[in-house]
C-alpha cells in the first residue's frame, strides 16, 4: 500500500532548528490518515505564516512532533511512502521516516519523466490536472496533490 505525506515547517532547514507546524498523511485512495497542526515550540516567522497561513496562535496547545511520532510511524509502517521533495520533508523527522518500507520522491520522478529539473508541487499538480480541494501550502491539500502527481506518473510507467 502507498501513503502520501506532506509537512509545513517554520523554515527551510531542520539543521538550523526549523521544525514542523503541520503534517498530513493520506492513503492510496486519498483518505486522511493524519491531518494535524503541530506545536513547533518556537515562533513561526511572519514570512512563513504569509505562505501557509499558519500562525503561532493556531499551533499553541497542539501536539508536538514528539507526541505525534507514534501515530506517524504507525501510519507509514511497512508501506511505500511518497513525498513531494522527500529529501526536504524527511530531514525534519528524527528517524527519517525509516518505518516505511520505502520512501519515494514524487518531485524527482516527475522531473525525470519531464526531462528537466525539479518543479514546484503546484506546477506539477497543474500539469497533471489536479483539482485542489484545499489551500496549497497546507499539508493535507499538498499531500493530495502529491498523490495526483504520483498517480499520473504511475499511469505513464
Amino acid at each position: 500500500m502507498i501513503v502520501y505525506l506532506d509537512t509545513e515547517t517554520t523554515g527551510l532547514s531542520a539543521a538550523n532548528g526549523d521544525t514542523i507546524v503541520e503534517v498530513a498523511i493520506v492513503d492510496h485512495l486519498g483518505r486522511t490518515l493524519i491531518d494535524t497542526l503541530v506545536d513547533p515550540q518556537r515562533p513561526i516567522p511572519p514570512i512563513v505564516s504569509r505562505i501557509n497561513g499558519i500562525n503561532d496562535s493556531m499551533v499553541r496547545g497542539q501536539p508536538t512532533l514528539h507526541q505525534l511520532l507514534p501515530d506517524i510511524r504507525a501510519a507509514i509502517r511497512g508501506k511505500e511512502l511518497v513525498i513531494y521533495n522527500a529529501t526536504f520533508d524527511t530531514s525534519f523527522f528524527p528517524n527519517r521516516l525509516r518505518d516505511a518500507s520505502n520512501v519515494s520522491c514524487a518531485m524527482r520522478e516527475f522531473a525525470a519523466r519531464r526531462g528537466g529539473r525539479p518543479t514546484k508541487l503546484a506546477d506539477a499538480a497543474a500539469h497533471v490536472g489536479h483539482r485542489w480541494t484545499g489551500q496549497a501550502h497546507r499539508a493535507l491539500a499538498d499531500a493530495l496533490a502529491c498523490r495526483s502527481v504520483w498517480n499520473w506518473l504511475g499511469r505513464r510507467r
